[in-house]
C-alpha cells in the first residue's frame, strides 16, 4: 500500500499483520481523494476506524492541517504510529486509542470543529453504519461538523446504506468494485423520521 499524491507521493504504508484489518485500497484512496481534492488542504480531518491510518496519511500528505485517527485495535495503532514515524510526521495530528466511539463523544462535548469526516468500519459490522451515522447526524453533534462539512462512509457495494441520517443527507454513492462510497452532508430538510 502507497501514498498516492501529495508531500508523501509513492511512500510505503504499513499494515496490520492478519485479517482483521481490511485496508481501503490504492484504487478506491485515489477515487476519494480526487472527489474532495479541494476541500483537503486546510481541513480539519478525522478518519473513524482509520485501521493503518492509509486515509488520515494521505490527507496529511495533501495538505490537512488537522486528522485525528480513531483506533483502539492495537496492531492497528501500531501500523498509524509506525507509518506516521517513518514518514516523520511529528504535528499535525492526534490519534484516539479509545475508538471512534470514544473520539465521537468527545466531539460532542467539546464543539471539536470537522471538515471532513471519513468512516469505514469492518463491512460485516453493518450496526456500527447506523450508529457513527445516527451520531453524525444527530442534533448533539451539530457544532462538531463545519455547515459545509462533508462525512464519508467507505462500505460494501452490497450493504445499502439510508439517505438519511437526521440533518447528514446522501448527496452521491460512488461504486468501485466490490466497495462504495457514500457522501452526506448537512441538509437543511427536516431529517426523516426514525
Amino acid at each position: 500500500m502507497r501514498i498516492i499524491a501529495g508531500t508523501f507521493r509513492s511512500r510505503q504504508l504499513q499494515t496490520p499483520a492478519g485479517m482483521a484489518t481490511r485496508p481501503t485500497s490504492d484504487r478506491l484512496r485515489e477515487t476519494l481523494f480526487n472527489v474532495i481534492a479541494t476541500r483537503v488542504p486546510d481541513a480539519r480531518f478525522v478518519d473513524l476506524y482509520a485501521g493503518s491510518g492509509a486515509v488520515g496519511i494521505e490527507a496529511i500528505s495533501r495538505g490537512a492541517a488537522h486528522v485525528t485517527f480513531a483506533e483502539k485495535a492495537p496492531k492497528a495503532l501500531a501500523a498509524i504510529r509506525a507509518n506516521l514515524k517513518s514518514l516523520d510526521v511529528k504535528s499535525g495530528f492526534s490519534i484516539e486509542s479509545g475508538g471512534s466511539a470514544v473520539l465521537l463523544k468527545k466531539m460532542m462535548t467539546s464543539g471539536f470543529p470537522a471538515d471532513i469526516i471519513f468512516l469505514d468500519p469492518p463491512y460485516e459490522l453493518a450496526a456500527e453504519y447506523t450508529r457513527t451515522l445516527t451520531a453524525l447526524g444527530s442534533a448533539e453533534f451539530a457544532d462538531s461538523l463545519h455547515e459545509d462539512g462533508l462525512v464519508i462512509a467507505e462500505h460494501s457495494r452490497k450493504q445499502e446504506l439510508a439517505g438519511r441520517y437526521g440533518h447528514l443527507g446522501r448527496t452521491r454513492t460512488l461504486l468501485q468494485g466490490d466497495a462504495a462510497l457514500s457522501f452526506y452532508a448537512v441538509s437543511e430538510e427536516l431529517p426523516d423520521v426514525l
